[in-house]
């Protein structure tokens, strides 16, 4: 059978990754596949040492040129960012090629309008390694667990983020000293703003939401918070709780419509995702019929996330002589079938909160603080507080609460800063059970 033909735009980390995988490989993929799979061509700026091209492969700069060229069936995005990306992606499209992209923002932000296209044509967009690189998540939800009613998807799905937090909680140490390290180590970007605050994470959860639900791709109305503000002090009071503190990326379907958010979250220290650590990543999908399941794995990589890339050229190559129309659909639902079910803003989202206020040392603060939460029908379920602190003389109070909506408590913290005896501005941090 005729081989396919493959060209990979962009040879850093993750191309250089792919690249060697379907070299090293190439028997056993072809074995898999039922034809050979070749990479023919590559566009890159610059070399990668770490790649062995050869004389057999055709070098360029220009990866435009891929996309256009007829000798080319598969071609493999691995630049990343949004403008270029698209321009190569859509290129490829019109030209009647396959695309297999690792690029998570892309899809987060334009899948909509290149699965759109990709249809026009009858061509195949696959992007497993577009969320939680060598996890192989997209295709469980989208085919392993097609015979579920998803009920949440919620996950660690950034590996800095969780790195950051795992040392804080292990070693005691504070958020900017970890943030170097991971800096030094090549976990974390010189602007680390994409993972510390939730946007990458965010990317991930759109797709994930999206397949899950059934619903469109839409990255603008996810809620994203970041962990700049948490303390080692909060680590450690949550720890007292019998929580963990993770920065998760959680969808939910309701009634009213799916949750899409990603926030700091207390859990028990029990669960599965509390004890994941370091760089790895996690996501929990719960079914209907199946329960709960874990997906568990490395999150980032060359050979990880080329893994993702390889199994999705893989699928291409099997399917590219299926009839369009019998083909798994990209987003898990046919297009004609994707609902409008709406994505609901962050408050109108009910969870349980952990509250951390600093106060005078003065009789009556905390009855207040108690009523302000009674009025709103917040409930409390424990409470601490601390010591004196030396320095400004204020008393740490920590308080866990039952399930409210998030505008209830906003309302609640609004007027507990507005107390002359607390300090400026609470730490809020939301609590999820994952039961």
């Amino acid at each position: 059978m005729k081989p396919v033909k493959v060209g990979i735009c962009g040879l850093g980390t993750v191309g250089g990754g792919t690249f060697n995988v379907l070299q090293r490989n190439a028997e056993e993929i072809a074995r898999r596949a039922g034809r050979a799979i070749e990479v023919t061509h590559i566009a890159t700026r610059a070399p990668n040492p770490a790649c062995d091209v050869g004389d057999s492969v055709q070098v360029c700069d220009d990866a435009l040129a891929l996309a256009s060229n007829p000798d080319i069936d598969i071609i493999v995005e691995l630049i990343g960012g949004y403008d270029m990306a698209l321009k190569i992606v859509m290129e490829a499209i019109a030209n009647g090629k396959h695309v297999v992209t690792a690029n998570k923002a892309l899809i987060a932000v334009h899948g909509n309008e290149i699965f759109a296209a990709a249809r026009e044509k009858g061509v195949m967009v696959a992007y497993e390694a577009s969320v939680a690189g060598g996890i192989p998540i997209i295709k469980a939800l989208r085919e392993g667990l097609a015979a579920n009613r998803v009920q949440w998807v919620a996950g660690i799905i950034n590996g800095t983020g969780n790195f950051i937090l795992t040392e804080m909680r292990d070693k005691g140490r504070t958020f900017d000293d970890v943030l170097a390290e991971a800096q030094a180590l090549g976990y974390a970007e010189a602007d680390p703003t994409f993972d510390v605050e939730g946007i990458d994470a965010a990317h991930k959860l759109t797709i994930l939401a999206s397949i899950a639900f059934g619903i469109p791709l839409q990255f603008d109305k996810a809620y994203t918070e970041g962990i700049t503000k948490l303390t080692t002090a909060d680590v450690n009071y949550a720890e007292a709780f019998g929580y963990r503190i993770k920065h998760l990326g959680i969808a939910r379907r309701t009634e009213q419509g799916v949750e899409l958010r990603v926030h700091p979250t207390l859990i028990p220290e029990d669960r599965l995702l509390a004890n994941v650590h370091g760089v790895m990543n996690a996501v929990m999908v719960n079914g209907d019929a199946v329960g709960s399941t874990l997906y568990y794995g490395a999150g980032a990589g060359a050979e990880p996330t080329a893994s993702a890339v390889v199994a999705d050229i893989i699928d291409v190559a099997r399917a590219v002589s299926c009839d369009p129309d019998t083909r798994v659909p990209h987003l898990a639902f046919r297009s004609e079938a994707l609902s409008d079910l709406p994505v609901l803003p962050v408050g109108e989202v009910e969870t349980a909160y952990y509250l951390r206020l600093h106060a005078q040392d003065r009789p009556g603060v905390l009855a207040r603080v108690a009523s302000i939460l009674s009025e709103r029908g917040i409930n409390i379920e424990s409470i601490m507080q601390k010591d004196v602190e030396e320095q400004d003389g204020l008393v740490p109070i920590i308080i866990l609460t039952h399930r409210v909506r998030e505008q209830r408590m906003n309302d609640a913290i609004a007027a507990m800063e507005a107390l002359d005896e607390v300090s400026s501005p609470l730490m809020r941090i939301r609590v999820e059970q994952l039961n």
